[in-house]
């Protein structure tokens, strides 16, 4: 069996933390950025050290969406700069319940989006994934942090105009 080392950060990244147990275990971030994107990992709707909202894909894709913006939040970014989604959903009966959270969210927005049916999430209770990537012109040069670093809270305004 072939050994890889271990990658070295990026240094023109930032990356955020979320309340995922499998950041840890698995060796992600909540949300990176990369120049003036913000790339924010699949999220469902586990809080609280359990899934949310069991058994409703329409709760399930708006808490979702929930933790992902929490995660935009760090960097002073909000559901409009979202330029595109990505919904994974384990059964194809979701899809109506699934497309009306995200009109509810995004219908005057209108980032490019995909959903898919998969087989399964990493916890059968969970009905919906999302991902989300966001756009704010001048992100990259705005972020005041160390490169390659987490944020260690988050910013208090959106980012546009600091230097």
């Amino acid at each position: 069996m072939t050994e890889h080392p271990a990658v070295t950060p990026n240094p023109r990244t930032h990356w955020v933390s979320g309340t995922s147990p499998w950041e840890d275990q698995f060796g992600f971030a909540r949300a990176v950025t990369a120049g003036d994107f913000v790339y924010v990992a699949g999220t469902t709707a586990w809080d609280d050290g359990m899934v949310q909202h069991e058994g409703d894909p329409y709760n399930q894709a708006l808490a979702a969406f929930g933790v992902a913006f929490k995660a935009l939040a760090q960097y002073g970014l909000s559901p409009a700069d979202v330029i595109r989604t990505r919904m994974y959903l384990t059964h194809v009966r979701d899809t109506d319940e699934v497309g009306r959270a995200h009109k509810k969210l995004f219908d005057a927005i209108r980032p490019v989006s995909t959903m898919v049916v998969v087989e399964g999430l990493i916890d059968s209770r969970m009905m919906v994934e999302v991902e989300i990537e966001a756009h704010r012109p001048g992100l990259a040069t705005s972020l005041a942090q160390p490169l390659s670093q987490p944020l260690a809270q988050p910013l208090a305004q959106p980012l546009e105009g600091k230097s």
